[in-house]
């Protein structure tokens, strides 16, 4: 083979699968099954800004259906699950997780200067820096800082990669479907990468995308066969979310060793016609977690792990005149798990009558939620990866 049809070669080679995976720049790690005490954690986002006050509802404040005179949630229509504070109907299935204790609402969540800005905010909470521009993400860096590109790797289940992931060494994996991800790894050319090793003094960029097509191959076959030892018995809605939990489920429950996984449910900027389109969702949500925690209570593997789930801001307290609610700032955060040190609400309730312009005032810092995942659920040194030190708190 030529220098240049070697390029182009490799070149198809490694773009075969655009739009299907990332690689990560690990491989035969994969193949050392997770020990007995390592944690997992999910990582879920609900892109577009959750409208928290219709999520949790504070079905006892007047201030509340005084500012939402259309959209609020009817008393009679909640689900009560303290004297204060009530789950949205859509989040029916969540009601038996809470009861259990497996259920963690974190109030007031934010952080310093709140950017409304769909991309940067969301970019805030994903590097964990609302001061700097970042190009890594806060899990990134725990891969980075802690698994030396070499034990432990992390999956996005999604065409692309979220700034959430990405490391300097380490860009974790993003794949949809590790069946068809396996399939397209199979195609004659990829075969014939992995047989034709570049020489020595090659052109780098030939060498990368040689290297990049031998992991991917060797990677998707280990997904592909480890997670086909585990047959899910749980009933998933039929949904696009819901398979995207169905397969974290599925390579939880199959050994694959992973230590965080990551997926995305959007279309939560409702600025018109807000209460349908977030029912919508919001049952989308519930109903895909539910039959997640079920699937790993069965299979014995919820005890080592956690779901933390976030949305990059709330909306405003009033209501706009489209029947929506604008972007706003601190929301809720939900973390699920069997081992919470505090179940239920883990501090108050929303305070609408000290507002800023309009909007509800953190008193959670997300990175101090971060930094907890970090320290007590994954064994990591949050300060480094975080490049500050902030308060643990005492949920987990």
């Amino acid at each position: 083979m030529k220098d240049l049809s070697r390029r182009e070669f490799f070149k198809k080679s490694a773009l075969a699968t655009a739009g299907t995976m990332l690689v990560p720049q690990f491989l035969k790690a994969w193949e050392q099954p997770l020990g007995s005490g390592d944690k997992t954690l999910i990582v879920l986002q609900m892109s577009g800004g959750n409208d928290g006050l219709n999520t949790i509802v504070p079905f006892r404040n007047d201030i509340y259906y005084q500012s939402r005179p259309k959209i609020a949630i009817q008393p009679d229509k909640v689900l009560p699950v303290s004297q204060e504070l009530g789950f949205n109907p859509a989040l029916a299935k969540l009601r038996s997780i809470y009861d259990q204790g497996y259920m963690s609402i974190l109030n007031h969540v934010g952080y310093p200067n709140p950017d409304r800005s769909h991309f940067r905010s969301m970019d805030i909470w994903q590097s964990a820096s609302p001061k700097e521009y970042l190009n890594t993400g806060w899990i990134g860096r725990y891969l980075d800082a802690n698994c030396d590109g070499m034990e432990h790797n992390a999956i996005e289940i999604d065409d692309t990669l979220s700034l959430a992931m990405k490391g300097i060494e380490i860009k974790s994996m993003a794949l949809k479907d590790q069946v068809k991800l396996f399939k397209a790894t199979q195609n004659p050319m990829f075969k014939t990468v992995a047989e034709n090793q570049p020489a020595a003094d090659a052109d780098p960029i030939v060498s990368y995308l040689y290297k990049t097509a031998v992991e991917t191959v060797s990677s998707a076959a280990y997904i592909y066969n480890q997670s086909k030892t585990y047959s899910s018995t749980t009933e998933y809605p039929n949904t696009d979310f819901a398979k995207r939990l169905k397969t974290i489920g599925t390579l939880i429950n199959s050994g694959v060793n992973t230590r965080v996984y990551y997926a995305a449910l959007s279309g939560f900027d409702t600025h018109v016609n807000q209460t349908g389109q977030q029912e919508r969702l919001l049952t989308t949500y519930a109903e895909a977690v539910a039959a997640l925690i079920q699937d790993l209570e069965k299979s014995g593997n919820l005890e080592r792990t956690m779901i933390l789930t976030f949305s990059e801001f709330g909306r405003r307290v009033s209501e706009n005149a489209s029947g929506g609610t604008d972007h706003g700032t601190a929301n809720n955060i939900f973390v699920f798990g069997k081992n919470l040190k505090k179940a239920g609400f883990f501090n108050n309730t929303p305070d609408l009558k000290n507002l800023d312009e309009g909007d509800l005032i953190y008193q959670i810092d997300f990175r101090s939620i971060y930094a907890t995942m970090l320290n007590k659920w994954m064994g990591a040194d949050s300060s480094k990866i975080l490049n500050e030190n902030f308060p643990l708190l005492d949920f987990v």
